[in-house]
């Protein structure tokens, strides 16, 4: 018997409404923070069956949903009260958002006859973040609520993912209703389906050209074609580049793989981009951190432009050829043969890409974190990496071994820094039996490490590499190279001792600054039982290379200072 089923033989309570919703759409986690106007909720949440993480801040529940939904392609749940609790989730939805992430977001609201007064806690949660969901409701009555969370659901997860927001005024959550009177949604997604014509036109294109090109964008990951498009690069033997996104789309060590494009991106992969003659772009929005100088990105090459949204196609680069719709199936069917690949390009991106490839024997007696991160990478098979924002995000995706996208965690569009930690234990929670790993820089890690206490709580056994270098970093770099070296607060010489803040908190702690302990201090995070955190201490001038420098094309990268 279904909880509908089971629950229709008596009146239920809003709240008890909303649980059975979440039960009945696969809900099994949900991140969280309670208070006044959700407390029903939390009230019929005590024995439902639901797994409820308490995070020590609100936006730290949203980036734990939104790593959850990303490593299990269904929706994350987080849910907050209104007022303070629901503007704290703001950075996660928008995170969610920008890099098209299934979630669902319950907000507590105060009572619908108060709405509009400036009641206690009161904002208008719903018009806040109108720029940064797929959809939203308020709930206006009882019997709405079960149709609404199962359209929620559906909207969050289909297509090109997105958060939904359900805002959950308190008269509602107290209300009652028979559940066998409730409508439930018809909502069905009709997607573009991608016409036999495009994709003759883009197959013609790939058989004329001498110097193709594939760039796998994030939807190759968000729209689990991933196989598709591992076959397609397997049966057409062209060479290929991801965005930061769409790193893992191909293994690392994949023969026909160039490393990331773009700012700090490989320059193998950014040379063959200036070069091609014809870019076969797949599940990407040509952003400014991968195309550099647009009007200068891949100046001789036709492009054939491949996407789930229609909104993307020719919004900042109009493509010779545009292919919407469903990306696995559009892969199957394009190039069934080799394309015209001459063998001229493959020896040039052959050895573009033995010329580039990344050395790690650089200058320096102290800890140099891309060798670091590398040989942390190869240490252990599958290991999920959660990355903060700044000169650590890079080097992981530059060095870095992926052989799946869902072992890499970022925030791409929005950069969030303090991302990393809540997020590591959203991907933990979805896969208890995956190693975790968290990679953050001092500057990161104070945006979120209250969640050190969620971490102790619950026992979640993410591993954390801090490389700290005292400063902000990739702002001081670039406020070296572009602002004639006027640092201007980045200096974080004051930090607190992090392995002793992380013992404080419960978790094991060590602290590591010379090359020969980096051995032995990964094999000691790896085999440790439960949470536990390197300190690395790194040089505060160390720069991210390559680098292209705002406002030129992605060609023109400096490679050292």
């Amino acid at each position: 018997m279904s909880v509908l089923e089971e629950s229709s033989v008596q009146l239920r309570s809003g709240s008890q409404l909303m649980i059975d919703a979440l039960l009945n759409n696969g809900v099994t986690h949900v991140f969280g923070y309670p208070g006044g106007a959700i407390m029903p909720l939390y009230d019929a949440l005590v024995d439902s069956g639901l797994k409820h993480y308490l995070c020590r801040h609100e936006q730290g529940a949203a980036f734990a949903a939104d790593a959850y939904g990303r490593v299990t392609r269904r929706a994350g749940v987080c849910m907050a009260t209104s007022g303070p609790g629901a503007t704290n989730l703001v950075t996660g939805i928008a995170n969610a958002y920008l890099d098209s992430v299934p979630m669902v977001v319950i907000t507590g609201q105060v009572p619908n006859a108060l709405q509009g007064t400036d009641a206690f806690q009161e904002v208008d949660i719903f018009g806040i973040t109108l720029p940064i969901v797929k959809h939203s409701y308020i709930i206006r009555d009882t019997s709405e609520i079960l149709k609404t969370v199962d359209e929620a659901f559906r909207i969050a997860e289909s297509g090109r993912p997105g958060p939904v927001l359900i805002d959950f005024p308190k008269d509602v959550s107290v209300g009652t209703y028979d559940p066998s009177e409730a409508a439930r949604s018809d909502y069905t997604w009709r997607g573009p389906s991608a016409d036999d014509e495009s994709i003759r036109q883009a197959n013609e294109m790939l058989a004329a050209a001498r110097r193709p090109l594939v760039i796998g964008g994030g939807g190759v990951v968000i729209g689990d074609a991933v196989d598709s498009f591992r076959d397609f690069i397997k049966r057409s033997k062209l060479p290929v580049t991801t965005t930061l996104k769409g790193l893992g789309s191909i293994e690392t060590d994949d023969p026909a793989f160039l490393g990331m494009l773009g700012m700090h991106g490989n320059e193998a992969a950014n040379h063959a981009v200036q070069q091609c003659d014809v870019l076969l772009y797949i599940g990407g929005r040509f952003d400014d951190r991968a195309t550099g100088k647009l009007s200068h990105f891949a100046p001789t090459a036709r492009v054939i432009h491949v996407d789930i949204d229609p909104a993307e196609i020719a919004k900042l680069r109009r493509p010779d050829v545009s292919v919407t719709g469903e990306l696995g199936p559009i892969m199957d069917a394009l190039c069934p043969e080799p394309a015209g690949a001459s063998d001229t390009w493959s020896r040039q991106c052959e050895a573009w890409k033995k010329e580039f490839a990344w050395r790690y024997d650089a200058p320096g007696e102290g800890i140099y974190a891309p060798e670091l991160l590398r040989d942390l990478s190869r240490a252990r098979d599958g290991i999920v990496f959660a990355c903060d924002v700044g000169q650590h995000q890079m080097w992981v995706a530059q060095h870095c071994h992926f052989d799946d996208p869902l072992q890499h965690l970022t925030s791409g569009g929005l950069g969030a820094m303090g991302y990393g930690l809540p997020a590591a234990i959203g991907a933990k929670v979805a896969h208890p039996d995956k190693t975790v790993v968290c990679v953050s820089g001092d500057g990161s890690i104070m945006m979120n490490i209250q969640e050190l206490a969620t971490l102790r709580r619950y026992g979640i056994g993410v591993k954390i590499v801090l490389l700290d270098n005292s400063t902000l970093g990739l702002v001081r770099q670039w406020q070296e190279l572009f602002f004639a070296g006027n640092y201007s607060e980045v200096d974080l010489s004051d930090n607190p001792d992090f392995a002793a803040v992380a013992r404080a908190f419960g978790v094991d702690a060590l602290t590591i600054s010379q090359p020969g302990e980096v051995s032995a201090s990964i094999n000691w995070l790896l085999s440790h039982d439960g949470p536990s955190l390197l300190h690395v201490r790194i040089d505060p001038m160390e720069n991210v290379w390559p680098l292209v420098p705002p406002g030129q094309a992605n060609h023109q990268m400096i490679r050292t200072k």
